[in-house]
């Protein structure tokens, strides 16, 4: 393996800087030359490859986003849009790819294993619902920004004695709403992988209420519905005041944490070892704290589960 290349696909997430650091100097240490491809798909479709030094990824391990942008790609669905990249890898004597990214890109990398081209999935997602890993590249920065929001809002909330419902990402997967709100002490956690019924939820706030609680907090992931409607729902119901806060794209950004920095050097690191033992389709993960890879069309065919005794444990403490 002398020359490899390294794309961000799909929604930033902090530590995506760090990871392509850890490809391109790991490689470079290796005698592996390193090219950076912009715009994930769109720019391997486009030809928008270009070689990385040492230098290149100087000054960014603390940096939120990707250096080397993301973009979303419809023609790499197609097989001509994939063959039309295989040749641009190809025209510039690429080997491999390293694919840092969430569910679409590693579909994406899906693709060109099952052209015959070797690639690593390396897991870059806040909504860490990669099947294979504890955890995903910039979930826990993600996690910690929701947490210090709610931490924030509560203090305007027992102040005015109001009900508060923070709305969150997570459009298929609840892991930063259960993560958050068990963190952060919400009465009411509502994620995509569970039903809960809106009776329950406006029963457990005037339970609250009649032992004197002055105040709630419900998190609410995007994928179970609008936090606005929830709020009116509970407005109209209890009389209850009642607030929302949408907190959008703000959970993407930031400086990464400690943890997202380290996680994604390891599994960047790992990306490039297991390109250099002539292995590609592969994902690499963590799982108890041990480096892990699996057989990528393997891992997409199982279903990210959220942790069922983490989410009991948030209503057994919320009574």
């Amino acid at each position: 393996m002398k020359r490899i290349g390294v794309l961000t696909s799909g929604g930033d997430a902090p530590g995506m800087n760090a990871a392509v650091r850890a490809v391109v100097r790991k490689a470079i240490f290796h005698d592996i030359e390193v090219f950076g491809i912009y715009r994930g798909y769109a720019g391997l479709i486009d030809g928008d490859i270009k070689k990385l030094e040492i230098g290149s990824v100087g000054d960014i391990i603390h940096r939120g986003g990707t250096m080397l942008y993301s973009a979303r790609c419809e023609e790499f669905k197609t097989i001509e849009g994939q063959l039309k990249g295989i040749e641009n890898l190809k025209k510039h004597g690429i080997e491999a790819l390293v694919v840092i990214g969430g569910d679409g890109s590693y579909q994406g990398a899906k693709k060109l294993t099952e052209h015959g081209y070797p690639c690593i999935g390396v897991p870059g997602t806040i909504d860490n619902d990669i099947p294979g890993t504890d955890f995903t590249i910039g979930f826990d920065t993600a996690l910690n920004t929701v947490i210090d929001s709610i931490d924030k809002i509560r203090d305007t909330a027992t102040s005015h004695e109001r009900t508060y419902v923070i709305e969150v990402m997570g459009r298929h997967a609840g892991d930063i709403a259960l993560w958050a709100g068990l963190a952060g002490g919400a009465e009411t956690i509502l994620i995509p992988e569970a039903k809960d019924d809106m009776q329950e939820v406006i029963a457990r706030l005037k339970r609250g209420t009649e032992r004197g609680k002055k105040h709630s907090i419900i998190v609410v992931a995007e994928g179970v519905g609008s936090g606005v409607e929830f709020g009116k729902k509970i407005e109209d119901e209890t009389n209850f005041e009642t607030r929302v806060s949408v907190l959008g794209h703000i959970q993407r950004g930031g400086s990464p944490t400690a943890f997202d920095r380290v996680l994604a050097s390891r599994l960047g690191a790992r990306a490039v070892e297991l390109l250099m033992d002539g292995k590609g389709g592969r994902c690499v993960g963590i799982q108890s704290n041990v480096l892990v890879d699996h057989d990528i069309i393997e891992a997409l065919s199982r279903t990210h589960t959220i942790d069922e005794k983490m989410y009991n444990l948030s209503k057994e403490l919320s009574i």
